[in-house]
């Protein structure tokens, strides 16, 4: 039996080996890579990359054939990555159609969000931009998008994600579907309270309104009272308005104690959320390309081939060239069954060399990509 040191010290020679080919692969990847620039080339060759892999799997045992494929798929990979860099280096690197800005400037523009007075979105609103500035609201997040886009407002606030809730999915689609940009983010803790008219007590109640997550997110306190009749809206200020205008001591309301204050209602119970914690990202939104010049964030969207490894390959751009991603969420693509749209956070700055290298290879890479901003 061969001793174990020996088998070491030969795979240790094997991996020299290896190691000195691919270096001399890489640099002649360069040379590919000067030549497709000179020509003006595409990277990506899909035809001559699958001719490829078939003639290495055919040149090796049938049952390392999936192993060979998989790392000369991986090596291929590299290359076009170091064929990226390459052209960014010669200027051809992705165009970022965003200008950089030194501030928001909220004091002369106009703000939307959606709600009403006294909804979280209205103080996250004023916890970015500060209460001296010129807002109304709308009832909906698409109100809010079109109002940005057609230059009626010049920024909306919107929220984005919750920490026990998860993603907003509509506000997701929303910034595909819109030609509007990501500029900023602001978080506001949510801190859910049972509201009812002054001369209501609890014995009293019997419906309770509120946005859907916000009687999510009260189950726990909810499911003490299973005999009250609970009621969603659209936004959890609209339910304390509600209870305002109907001045019925029969009906209470799961909002902020800010709305009672706003409406002129009692807190009859605080918190009524189960999570301490419970925290709602909000986005602010522009419909200029434009981002803050100490921006650290940055969002995009790809939809790719509904193939084995393509989500992966896409993924590999971010680790290649160092940039360290922070979240990702997927959203089912409207008309293909199945098929879903991957939204990505990472770090990064859009003049960062790596962030750009990461984003041209998935823009090349992917069926689509957009940049939903940096911020």
């Amino acid at each position: 039996m061969t001793d174990l040191k020996e088998i070491r010290k030969e795979l240790d020679e094997v991996d020299a080996s290896i190691t000195a080919l691919y270096e001399k692969r890489m640099n002649l990847c360069k040379e590919v890579a000067e030549y497709k620039i000179n020509a003006g080339k595409p990277v990506l060759d899909q035809e001559r990359e699958k001719q490829k892999l078939d003639t290495v799997a055919d040149m090796i045992s049938p049952e390392l054939k999936q192993g060979v494929t998989e790392l000369f798929s991986l090596l291929m990979a590299s290359s076009r990555k170091l064929q990226y860099q390459a052209l960014t280096a010669h200027g051809l690197g992705i165009r970022f159609p965003f200008i950089p800005v030194k501030s928001l400037d909220g004091e002369n523009g106009r703000v939307v969000f959606q709600g009403v007075e006294g909804a979280y979105s209205h103080a996250a609103m004023h916890q970015y931009f500060g209460k001296d500035i010129k807002s109304y609201h709308v009832q909906t997040f698409e109100a809010a998008m079109k109002a940005v886009s057609q230059g009626e407002a010049d920024y909306a606030v919107l929220p984005i994600e919750n920490s026990t809730a998860g993603m907003v999915g509509d506000v997701y689609d929303l910034l595909t579907s819109y030609d509007n940009y990501i500029v900023g983010e602001t978080f506001i803790k949510v801190e859910h309270a049972l509201l009812a008219l002054p001369e209501a007590g609890i014995e009293d109640i019997k419906v309770v309104y509120s946005h859907p997550q916000g009687l999510m997110q009260s189950a726990k306190y909810l499911s003490q009272h299973p005999d009250w009749k609970q009621i969603k809206l659209e936004n959890t200020a609209v339910s304390a308005k509600k209870v305002w205008e109907d001045q019925d001591k029969s009906q209470a309301a799961i909002a902020s104690a800010t709305a009672g204050e706003l409406y002129g209602l009692k807190v009859l119970k605080k918190p009524v959320n189960f999570e301490n914690n419970n925290t709602t990202r909000f986005i602010i939104v522009s419909g200029q390309k434009i981002f803050l010049e100490n921006a650290g964030k940055i969002s995009i969207c790809f939809e790719i081939s509904h193939e084995a490894g393509s989500l992966y390959h896409m993924l590999s751009h971010f680790i290649y060239n160092q940039v360290n991603m922070t979240k990702i969420e997927s959203r089912p693509i409207p008309g293909k069954t199945w098929e879903y749209r991957f939204f990505i956070d990472c770090e990064g700055n859009l003049s960062d060399c790596g962030v750009r290298n990461a984003l041209k290879g998935i823009s090349e890479e992917a069926i689509t990509m957009k940049i939903l901003g940096n911020y």
